[in-house]
């Protein structure tokens, strides 16, 4: 077929392997991702697709696996900024005794903003190209998001006390959806709905958010059974459990998204997976603050979608997707004794069109499928460290890192080239972290 036949388009992308996700298990070999206009327009043979396509960019990557882009089901982007600030504590002297303090003098626009961009660099040379997050001031994590290139779904937080960024539940809810009108055409920014837990939001700031859930078809991003101390806390003041409480208040459903469930009991569990809930699982934060490991293995065996979060750097403290996903197969297999629980392909999944099913965009991205957002991560399989490979999902879970990451596309725009950062300027991030250092380091 001669050049004058072929059709034009942006980007082909060779590669020694695909794994598209759907079909579930599928390995493809010596393939190629033809993208243009931001979609993935067909996933064929290297020597067909070049056949019948010239692309203005052509990346020969002979020793790579593209996976989807990975999708952070739960984070807090600007605590970038406090990394470190306060560790090897229990979750409530965490919060209340450090974080919030901290929090309550140093949390601005600008916080955000810059807290946010550094949280964007960082993921995106992990592979992540979609977060969900939960924090104050959320357009200004939005545009620091835009800025960047990335996907994001930025939760309206709710709380039930006064911060720097509002007053009360109806301040935040009013400026939750003021922002969302005014990012309601950015492509890639959607919102939902984040009151921060049970134990910092009472029945009638819950009531007003289902109203707005139900009215503006919005996902409700809250932490829930995150430790026993929680539910105590709970039962003491409500005299239910945490999650029986937001059954009775009516807000379980497909469109929430419960993070952590770290303490369930199996008729709690039955009760998630009958509501058609989402749990986002944060593996990494939950053993670092000592809260306990989730039943994954049981959530999964009763048919509910569990994506895989990272939680904010302050508790984690790294916002490394791939790092979740060995740990979230690892634990499955020590807790259960089971060493076939969460096989590799699950816990892929999981980091990708799991995240994108509970965020309502499984249309659009978490796969590689024709007519799909030209999200796409390429992992350099080249090293020692990775040879030899006989199974590139398996090599995927357990042998590669997110220093093996080298492309990541965004809608089709590259947004890392050969581990370089292509919307950011890493020099500019560092001096930004820097500065922010040294004023909370000065209180």
């Amino acid at each position: 077929m001669s050049d004058q036949t072929t059709i034009s388009v942006d980007t082909l992308i060779d590669a020694r392997w695909v794994v598209p996700v759907e079909p579930e298990r599928q390995i493809l070999s010596h393939h190629s991702l033809v993208v243009d206009a931001g979609r993935i327009v067909a996933i064929l043979p290297s020597a067909e697709a070049h056949s019948r396509y010239t692309a203005l960019r052509h990346f020969r990557l002979d020793d790579h696996v593209l996976i989807p882009g990975l999708v952070n089901l739960h984070s807090h982007a600007p605590m970038s900024l406090l990394r470190g600030v306060a560790d090897d504590l229990p979750l409530m002297d965490w919060l209340n005794q450090h974080i919030w303090p901290a929090e309550a003098k140093f949390v601005s626009p600008e916080f955000v903003h810059d807290g946010t961009l550094l949280a964007c660099a960082e993921m995106i040379r992990g592979g992540v190209t979609c977060f969900n997050d939960m924090y104050f001031f959320p357009r200004a994590a939005a545009q620091a998001a835009l800025v960047a290139g990335m996907r994001a779904a930025i939760g309206m937080i709710a709380l039930d006390f006064p911060t720097s960024y509002a007053a009360d539940a109806d301040d935040y809810l009013g400026k939750g959806l003021e922002f969302r009108d005014e990012f309601m055409d950015e492509p890639l920014i959607s919102t939902c709905l984040a009151p921060h837990a049970p134990y910092t939001v009472g029945d009638q700031t819950f009531a007003a958010i289902l109203t707005y859930a139900e009215q503006l078809n919005l996902n409700i991003h809250v932490h829930l059974h995150e430790t026993e101390d929680e539910i105590v806390q709970g039962q003491a003041q409500y005299h239910q459990r945490p999650l029986q409480r937001l059954r009775n208040l009516g807000l379980l459903g497909p469109n929430l998204i419960a993070v952590h469930a770290v303490h369930l009991s199996e008729e709690e569990i039955g009760v998630l997976a009958a509501q058609g809930c989402h749990v986002a699982h944060c593996p990494t934060s939950n053993l670092k603050l000592a809260s306990g490991i989730a039943p994954v293995t049981a959530m999964l065996r009763l048919g509910i979608n569990v994506g895989l979060g990272t939680d904010g750097a302050a508790s984690n403290n790294r916002l490394d997707l791939l790092g979740e996903m060995r740990l979230a197969a690892l634990l499955a297999k020590g807790v259960s004794g089971d060493a076939s629980a969460l096989p590799a392909h699950q816990a892929l999944q999981m980091a990708t069109l799991n995240g994108a099913r509970a965020l309502g965009l499984d249309a659009d991205i978490g796969s590689l499928l024709p007519g799909k957002a030209a999200d796409i991560v390429a992992l350099d399989l080249s090293g020692l460290e990775t040879a030899p490979c006989y199974d590139v999902i398996s090599h995927l879970v357990y042998a590669a890192g997110r220093e093996n990451v080298s492309h990541v596309w965004v809608n089709g725009e590259l947004l890392l080239d050969e581990r370089r950062l292509t919307t950011l300027d890493s020099r500019n991030l560092a001096a930004k972290a820097a500065f922010w250092q040294k004023k909370i380091s000065q209180g």
